[in-house]
């Protein structure tokens, strides 16, 4: 892979010419002051990555030659965040290290006990964290965006739970207080995973108790107390030791 990864909605066939425009092309071509002759890894996003050459560039704007194209595998299994959302100077912070750390699917949610609160500007704040799940997937040159949903209540994602575990997955709620360890579930069996991050008062007994109802492991993940902004990361790191996802 090149040592640049950049995001186009449509990859061509190798042999043809790709247009990188937009803001992908301005931060290509101005921010990067990437140059004809060199090499640029293009992905949909959505797990096609393809070799190419700059051929042509301008202000904002570069045109490159596919060479050769290949569909990267998933990894396995799939993990989905569900993260109460943090303070707003660390919020986008939390997306970027969950992202560079492996999340596949991110679930915003409007936990009883954030000091955040979304009323009003959801719609804006997520179009913030997929912009920055954008930005990170790049840096850490993946070939897959992760989703970022919509704005959830609690109930929202009780029924995530409800529908996860139907299919088998392991839904684990991180808390300081629980006994049962993270790293004793049994994450190689499970087709999906749902870490579920509280905030920075942490979860509420009342929604831990929704959650074990619903199906939920209740666990501890280490020895220290993390902020909600970097549970994510070192759980998803925890995760590729002990999973194939690594």
């Amino acid at each position: 892979m090149a040592a640049t990864v950049f995001y186009l909605d449509e990859i061509p066939e190798p042999g043809s010419i790709a247009v990188l425009d937009g803001p992908e092309g301005r931060h290509a071509a101005t921010v990067r002051r990437i140059r004809v002759g060199e090499p640029i890894t293009l992905s949909d996003g959505k797990g096609l990555l393809a070799e190419s050459e700059v051929v042509a560039a301008q202000k904002d704007r570069l045109e490159l030659k596919v060479s050769a194209r290949v569909l990267s595998a998933p990894p396995a299994p799939r993990v989905t965040v569900v993260q109460a959302l943090p303070k707003s100077d660390r919020s986008e912070l939390a997306v970027e290290l969950m992202t560079e750390a492996g999340a596949d699917a991110i679930v915003p949610w409007q936990a009883s006990r954030c000091i955040a609160n979304w009323e009003g500007k959801a719609a804006k704040a997520v179009d913030k964290w997929r912009a920055a799940a954008r930005t990170a997937a790049r840096q850490s040159r993946r070939a897959y965006i992760p989703d970022v949903a919509d704005l959830h209540r609690t109930g929202g994602i009780l029924e995530l739970v409800r529908r996860a575990k139907e299919t088998g997955a392991i839904v684990a709620a991180l808390h300081e207080s629980e006994t049962a360890r993270f790293t004793e579930l049994p994450f190689t069996q499970a087709p999906e995973i749902i870490l579920i991050i509280g905030p920075e008062g942490g979860l509420a007994d009342s929604e831990l108790a929704a959650f074990s109802e619903a199906g939920a492991d209740t666990v501890l993940l280490g020895p220290t107390v993390l902020r909600t902004s970097t549970a994510a990361a070192v759980a998803l790191g925890a995760l590729g030791a002990v999973t194939p996802r690594w």
